[in-house]
């Protein structure tokens, strides 16, 4: 049990009613959780308020609430605390719960609209690989050290969060590498955590359905990095020009890195194939596992958070080179001398890097299928914009369905079609059906050509009104590819 006033502290507190040493059980924002001696929070979210919710988490025996708004009827024996923000209370709330667990480990940050789960995923294959006990939060998946927990959210709940980093601490990790989503920090998931420092990887069109626009956008990833403390380092890339709107104002040391323009952690590709990556990071020439410009940046950023972190720079360059990279960031599928790959590419920015990765590694006459689709119930402006760019970049393109959510997956298809050059109309099918287009890709290539399958990378499911169906594009274009090659 902890006492309230303890759980508070650091709270920005409006006013209170009742007992202040009354003892909590646990902490919750969601009703239908709440037990005896919870402390409800009524939090204001994207589809509810929580504070319609109250007389119910009372009911459910809360001996405490903790609100923006005070309810109007107050009941006896019941502590009640008003608050200025009650989504950043919880997350100090939580904070204080599980004893500031983030103080206790070298917990980094990293954000942008790409490239944010390959960061995450390198920099902790680089530190168990030097010897560290690690806990990571990612996309695809949390892990303490090797335990996995699997992840619902690119960023988990304030709650969540301090749990798993509590959980970390009482295993031995020392260090934890978070992405922290936009959505993320704009609902203060992020608040109450301590962090060494934070990574901005990159900027470009992404979530305008949630920010509104893009300036927002911006913004909200900027907050994490006014949330820095002086002691912390705030690492942004300089060839994005929002980089250095990232500093504006930002307490912690500023480093930067880059292939183009002059920054603390300058590289330079040499060479680009499809069997790796080979660079100049800081005078020394290393070969990597993986492919393409934007891993470029992506190794060039763990390199200096690992450097920055206190690592040996010569250590830290033979060990980044042995690791393989994120599940579905690029993934290779070579069988019967053709290549699948499958990548998480959502966003016109990162399929178009993808893209132009593919068409600076090919070697000849080989043509490039690009299958693409875009999520339902998500930013519907980038839809025409992703077609475009899949077959400005293609030799031939098919447009499917993704996650369609609560849409239909037809009205989402014409919507990218709207998007496709009148000259590109040739090239470019339409096939609702994710399974009946990987395999119509498949039957069009031919030895040599590459497939790349874009949109989903590690998700194990295709969202179809409400259910979540399985559906993997790396063991659906292997079947198929075996199925062809056995008929």
């Amino acid at each position: 049990m902890k006492v309230l006033k303890d759980i508070l502290y650091k709270v920005s507190l409006t006013s209170t009613i009742g007992d202040m040493g009354v003892e909590v059980s646990e902490i919750n924002f969601d009703s239908r959780l709440v037990k005896s001696g919870s402390v409800f929070v009524a939090i204001r979210g994207t589809q509810s308020d929580g504070h319609d919710y109250i007389d119910i988490a009372l009911e459910k025996g809360a001996s405490a609430i903790v609100c923006e708004r005070m309810p109007d009827q107050i009941k006896e024996n019941i502590t009640y605390v008003q608050v200025v923000d009650s989504s950043q209370s919880l997350g100090i709330m939580a904070a204080n719960y599980y004893e500031n667990p983030s103080e206790k480990l070298k917990l980094v940050a990293v954000t942008g609209t790409n490239g944010k789960t390959t960061t995450v995923t390198l920099l902790y294959q680089l530190f168990i690989e030097l010897g560290y006990q690690v806990g990571l939060l990612s996309t695809v998946e949390n892990k303490i050290h090797e335990k996995v927990i699997p992840a619902t959210h690119t960023t988990p709940d304030s709650l969540k969060i301090q749990e798993l980093l509590h959980q970390m601490v009482l295993e031995g990790c020392t260090h934890c590498f978070m992405e922290a989503s936009s959505h993320a920090i704009v609902q203060r998931r992020t608040a109450g955590l301590h962090f060494a420092g934070a990574l901005f990887t990159n900027i470009s069109h992404d979530h305008l359905d949630y920010h509104g626009s893009f300036d927002e956008y911006i913004k909200a990833k900027k907050l994490l990095f006014d949330g820095l403390s002086k002691e912390a380092f705030a690492l942004v890339n300089a060839d994005d020009k929002r980089g250095t709107v990232m500093l504006q104002n930002c307490k912690a040391t500023h480093q930067t890195f880059g292939l183009k323009f002059p920054a603390d952690f300058k590289g330079k590709i040499l060479s680009n194939t499809i069997e790796g990556l080979e660079l100049e990071i800081n005078n020394k020439q290393i070969w990597f596992r993986m492919i393409g410009q934007f891993n470029a940046y992506n190794l060039l950023g763990v390199f200096a958070t690992a450097i920055l972190l206190g690592e040996e720079e010569e250590e830290v360059l033979m060990q980044l080179s042995k690791v393989p990279g994120a599940q579905g960031r690029f993934d290779k599928i070579s069988l019967f001398g053709i290549t699948a790959i499958v990548d998480y590419a959502h966003t016109p920015d990162a399929l178009e890097n993808v893209l132009k990765t593919i068409q600076g590694v090919r070697t000849g006459g080989e043509q490039v299928i690009t299958l693409v689709g875009c999520g339902g119930n998500r930013d519907r402006t980038k839809r025409p914009v992703m077609a475009k760019i899949a077959t400005q970049h293609s030799d031939k393109v098919i447009l499917t369905s993704d996650n369609p959510r609560n849409e239909d997956p037809m009205a989402i298809l014409r919507e990218m079609e709207a998007g496709v050059n009148p000259v590109d109309f040739k090239k470019t099918l339409i096939i609702e059906d994710r399974r009946e287009a990987i395999k119509t890709a498949a039957i069009m290539a031919k030895k040599g050509d590459i497939i790349l399958i874009a949109g989903k990378g590690h998700e194990t499911y295709q969202e179809i009104k409400g259910v979540k169906y399985p559906f993997d594009d790396r063991e659906v274009v292997k079947e198929i590819l075996n199925l062809l090659n056995k008929n």
